[in-house]
């Protein structure tokens, strides 16, 4: 057997849970579609990641948040409204303080060119992870004893478990027989980083808009990442704009309360939808990130969900391994999906409703859901609750979310 566990995809998640793997004695194989040289820093880019206080927890205890802590910026205070372009929030506001949990600050924003960098880097270091760059998985074959994965450049690789770590379009799951349940919502995310005169003082704010949810999220050095969901038709046509004239379509929606601003790296745009895969795990098989679920990004979830996987997928196969299990048993993997399924459905579920309850100007839906921002901002503990949940602080926690090492 040449690995335990092959990870098909060089992305954010499969590098953590190659590193995850790793750390806990396991000998992987990183197979990455992009070659070396195109993973080099791009600078500051725009591309930031909103992560959860587990997510940071497990950072560290992969000893990856030492060199990532100076660069993040805490996520003090959230608050949440609804409202129309040009005309200003309601005056119903859901606030989430971070003085409310004892752990501090809510979460972090972390850019791209500090994270990603961080983990190819602890790759590299790393003497159990054999790193296989320019190239892709084509195909898999399982048996009794283990999995060979053939890749593009004619290599095959023999391992007890495959992982596919592989996106939305998952070839992983596709040559598994995976089916994938979900719908399109005809709108896109338009993404970018905006720099403005005040200080944001940390606090993160989702904006309901008819069209779909604007979030500006606080990073460093008076800058924002804004996600802004639009209409697909609209986010495109905005996308063709001049920088100048894409800010004037931005700025009845952002509004004036941090000052001027200006745009600061590229700008990005991309389709949103739900999918989930019918199964995480199938013969010598199992699925993580947006391998085997993609959610809105109205509640910044994505990437947190993804980590989850990572730290439950590598518990659940380090134990076994350390047991004499045969780590890509049915049995074993079966673990993986009881732990994962449920929580993976109830956000699938939570953030398709949130984005289909305020992403329209009905004026009955708009006065129920402005009472309900209302009723929840007086309610001290199902405030705290919901805090809590977006921190990644409640439930069957894996170790790693907790920040104690496998």
């Amino acid at each position: 057997m040449n690995h335990d566990v092959i990870i098909a995809g060089g992305g954010l998640n499969g590098c953590a849970l190659a590193i995850a793997l790793a750390t806990g004695g396991a000998d992987v194989a990183l197979v990455d579609p992009v070659a070396t040289d195109a993973r080099a820093d791009p600078g500051f880019d725009g591309r930031s990641y909103a992560l959860s206080i587990a997510s940071k927890s497990m950072l560290s205890a992969l000893s990856l948040w030492a060199c990532l802590g100076d660069g993040a910026q805490p996520i003090l205070d959230i608050r949440i409204s609804d409202g129309r372009v040009g005309s200003g929030p309601s005056p119903m506001i859901l606030e989430f303080d971070h003085a409310e949990i004892e752990e501090g600050p809510m979460g972090f924003m972390v850019e791209d060119r500090h994270l990603r960098p961080a983990l190819l880097a602890a790759v590299a270091a790393e003497d159990r992870i054999t790193s296989i760059t320019g190239t892709s998985v084509k195909g898999q074959t399982p048996d009794a004893s283990g999995i060979t994965a053939t890749l593009a450049d004619g290599r095959d690789l023999r391992a007890r478990l495959l992982v596919g770590c592989d996106g939305k379009r998952s070839g992983v799951a596709e040559r598994a027989g995976i089916k994938r349940i979900g719908w399109d919502y005809g709108q896109n995310a338009l993404v970018a980083a905006i720099a403005h005169e005040r200080s944001h003082d940390g606090v993160a704010h989702q904006y309901f808009l008819p069209e779909g949810p604007l979030a500006i999220l606080p990073l460093r050095d008076n800058r924002s990442s804004i996600v802004w969901t639009e209409r697909r038709d609209r986010a495109q046509a905005v996308m063709q704009l001049s920088e100048e004239d894409y800010l004037d379509v931005l700025r009845p929606r952002f509004g004036d309360f941090l000052g001027e601003i200006s745009l600061a790296g590229k700008r990005y745009t991309y389709p949103l939808g739900l999918g989930v895969a019918q199964s995480f795990v199938s013969d010598r098989v199992a699925l993580a990130g947006d391998a085997a679920h993609s959610v809105h990004p109205i509640a910044g979830q994505g990437l947190n969900a993804g980590l989850r996987d990572v730290a439950s997928l590598a518990e659940v196969l380090i134990c076994a391994r350390r047991r004499g299990e045969e780590i890509g048993r049915a049995d074993v993997l079966a673990r993986y999906e009881q732990w994962r399924r449920f929580d993976v459905m109830g956000l699938a579920l939570a953030t398709d409703g949130f984005n289909r309850l305020f992403s329209n100007d009905n004026p009955v839906l708009r006065a129920a859901r402005d009472a309900g921002l209302g009723i929840v901002n007086k309610l001290p503990g199902l405030r705290r609750g919901f805090i809590r949940e977006a921190a990644g602080l409640s439930g069957d926690r894996p170790r790693l979310l907790a920040g104690r090492p496998i």
